[in-house]
């Protein structure tokens, strides 16, 4: 791949620059993989390998260091190599929300089926609800048939005024009113009295109701 012309890669290599100098290589943070020994000393992303036989050696070799398997697991990812979902799915459910941003992209530009059903599985697992915002807006991205069901589960768990997740019942507002499905309706009019979700929820009702009057003959 040409890395230098992919903006969600450049700004991923930018935050891992900065976390190989706060780890210190070969300090805790995993010997440096042979294949990106090169990038490790200068950080220049032509220095990283484009074989993909190489990336996939680093992402499943026991002992690496994280930023080298998500730099594989996102080039693998990008390039369409299903070798790369489950390595990207664990990182769509880290703790640390840009990991899950690079995940998201990566997984969105993948192309594997099982994509939506995991993203349901991790929106809609109740325990993980706090890091749930990334796969909600992933399932949007992908308007397959698990989004609408997996969306309208998750915002109806968010309507309590006083649920601390409100960000990810928003996200599914948003995405329930860019897919335009009729079925999000009931959720979404609950919606309507939240104080933070209200005026994003009549937003996306008037989205469906533009996409009804445009199916009318």
């Amino acid at each position: 791949m040409e890395y230098a012309e992919d903006p969600e890669f450049c700004s991923m290599i930018d935050r891992l620059r900065a976390e190989i100098g706060r780890a210190g290589i070969g300090n805790g943070a995993g010997e440096v993989p042979a294949a990106f020994g090169r990038f490790a000393e200068t950080g220049d992303p032509g220095e990283l390998p484009a074989d993909p036989e190489e990336l996939h050696r680093v992402l499943t070799a026991p002992g690496q260091p994280l930023w080298a398997r998500e730099i594989a697991a996102y080039a693998l990812g990008v390039a369409g190599d299903p070798r790369a979902f489950e390595a990207l799915v664990l990182l769509l459910n880290h703790r640390d929300p840009e990991r899950c941003v690079t995940a998201a992209h990566a997984l969105a530009r993948l192309g594997d089926p099982r994509t939506a059903r995991a993203a349901a599985a991790l929106a809609t697992n109740e325990l993980r609800a706090a890091y749930a915002l990334l796969p909600v807006r992933l399932l949007a991205e992908l308007r397959a048939p698990e989004s609408v069901p997996a969306l309208i589960t998750v915002l109806e768990r968010r309507l309590p005024a006083a649920d601390p997740h409100w960000r990810v019942g928003l996200a599914c507002v948003e995405g329930l009113g860019t897919l335009g499905d009729p079925r999000a309706r009931p959720a979404l009019e609950a919606a309507l009295p939240h104080p933070r979700l209200g005026p994003a929820a009549a937003r996306s009702l008037g989205l469906l109701d533009r996409e009804r009057a445009a199916d009318r003959p």
